[in-house]
């Protein structure tokens, strides 16, 4: 395994890829060696030439923040030396990096066309009556108001006694949402409610109601629109004696109809794959992350669609993103993307730019920029074709900024909710949660993988190891599509599936 990475030919720091003791001598370009002052972690970084007081910390050929000191030679770098260089509100000006005035062709942002051929061009998957495709055939059980999630998670219990024909299982999806919110949540909650209801991984779907709530069903309807009736049903609890009894009957018959459904090729141009990274460390933007970019381009240049989401984690990588976008247009809703999020905290007297979790600063991570300039890295390279609004769904191929929080939860749910058939997540910390479709971890280092087999789908630290990007890149596609056509992640063979609706309100 290598010692250190320098990550781009410009960069003044390298990352440790393992522990490197005080006085280890580093060729760190050729003929030039340093030797470390101190211990530098694995996963931090350490100078590799004198930084003045005030002076740039470049990493990923950009600026992580500015030296709260003079650093020397081979000295740490981290957050008692290292401060954020951003500000709040700020003025952008469009700067393609493509011709926009044209088609931009794959050739442009996607380099190995070999690579792309060797790939599978379908996966097995489940086509819905409306021309949706699905990814899983589960019944989903949702509750309009948290007052009868219990409920609906026993119906979910009771009903996975009979499964039958190739429905996988039933899932409850509780939540505490619904009723007594105002505005934008109650907004928020009847978009999420509704896209769950509509998401083509739920072969059939109980929505199941209280009867007093702010959204009901009949309030949930137009949210909803259209509807296969074999494969939606609604009950209201205080209109029939015994709620459980009576949706346990809905599910037969949503068992019945679900069930006769069968797998079968689909293009995947359909797919539609959501991107996010929590607990990140040191590795993230050089392992897990470019992976799943590389993973984006290869998907789009096939016909599919990803979305990229955490926007606060965003900050001081925007402009990448934004000189990306394939015209004008999606330029000026990425800024009011990026400035919207800002403003949402400004409302609350919240500082913008807050540093990185205490997790992340442990793996590494010093400042938001260095956080965003890998975590963008999930993005690829390819034109962003789409801006998304909280809880809207994707029209257009190609790769989609979604507006949501950095919440693992709320945001997992979020890409769920707008479309997503799966969300690939990246971690170097390692995580057990899951989403409400197949929720993929990937580490970011083979001790996390190997440690938390129980949590961790694929191991990207293979990187730093013996392994090419394009190696690892076509294995984990391929990986992806087997999940696609029915293999299971680890969350969902724990059992694990989680919701969370973004809150922002006031509560009544």
């Amino acid at each position: 395994m290598q010692t250190f990475i320098k990550i781009h030919p410009g960069d003044n720091v390298i990352v440790a890829l393992q522990t490197i003791p005080a006085g280890t001598s580093l060729e760190v370009s050729e003929g030039v060696s340093v030797t470390s002052l101190v211990e530098i972690p694995s996963g931090h970084k350490m100078a590799i030439t004198d930084i003045a007081a005030n002076t740039e910390i470049i990493k990923y050929g950009s600026s992580i923040g500015f030296a709260k000191e003079d650093i020397k030679t081979g000295d740490w770098i981290h957050v008692h030396n290292l401060k954020t260089g951003l500000g709040d509100l700020l003025e952008y000006s469009y700067a393609p990096v493509f011709d926009t005035t044209k088609e931009i062709p794959v050739t442009d942002w996607f380099n190995n066309e070999e690579l792309l051929a060797s790939l599978p061009s379908t996966f097995m998957g489940f086509k819905r009556a409306d021309g949706k495709v699905g990814v899983r055939n589960e019944i989903w059980v949702i509750p309009t108001v948290g007052c009868v999630s219990n409920v609906a998670t026993a119906i979910a219990k009771q009903a996975n006694t009979f499964l039958s024909g190739t429905v996988d299982e039933v899932i409850a999806f509780p939540h505490p949402y619904g009723c007594s919110q105002m505005g934008d949540d109650q907004e928020n909650s009847r978009k999420i409610i509704a896209n769950l209801i509509n998401h083509p991984n739920a072969g059939g779907v109980l929505v199941l109601g209280l009867g007093c709530e702010n959204s009901g069903i009949e309030i949930l309807k137009p949210y909803i629109g259209d509807y296969d009736e074999k494969r939606v049903k609604f009950l209201v609890s205080q209109e029939c004696e015994d709620e459980i009894e009576t949706s346990l009957e809905l599910i037969k018959e949503l068992m019945e109809y679900a069930g006769s459904q069968e797998r079968e090729p689909i293009s995947v141009d359909k797919l539609v794959i959501g991107m996010k990274c929590g607990g990140s460390d040191g590795l993230s933007g050089i392992t897990a992350n470019p992976l799943v970019g590389r993973f984006s381009d290869l998907l789009i240049a096939k016909g599919g669609s990803t979305i990229l989401t955490e926007v606060p984690e965003m900050f001081g990588a925007e402009t990448i993103l934004m000189n990306r976008c394939a015209n004008e247009q999606l330029f000026d809703q990425t800024v009011c993307l990026i400035n919207d999020f800002k403003n949402y905290f400004k409302s609350h007297n919240q500082t913008i730019y807050e540093n990185p979790s205490p997790g992340n600063k442990k793996g590494g991570i010093s400042t938001l920029e260095d956080k965003s300039l890998g975590c963008t890295q999930k993005s690829g390279s390819s034109p962003v074709r789409g801006v998304l609004a909280y809880g809207e769904t994707v029209k257009v191929s190609g790769l989609n900024l979604l507006s949501a929080p950095g919440n693992d939860l709320v945001a997992s749910t979020a890409l769920a909710t707008s479309g997503a058939h799966i969300v690939l997540f990246t971690t170097g910390r390692g995580t057990p949660f899951a989403s409400p479709v197949p929720t993929m971890k990937i580490a970011t280092n083979s001790t996390l993988a190997n440690k938390k087999n129980n949590w961790i789908d694929f191991n990207a630290g293979v990187l730093v190891e013996n392994q090419t990007m394009d190696e690892v890149a076509a294995s984990f596609y391929n990986y992806i599509i087997e999940v696609a056509s029915g293999k299971k992640v680890c969350a969902e063979i724990a059992g694990f599936h989680d919701m969370a609706i973004f809150k922002q309100g006031v509560t009544l």
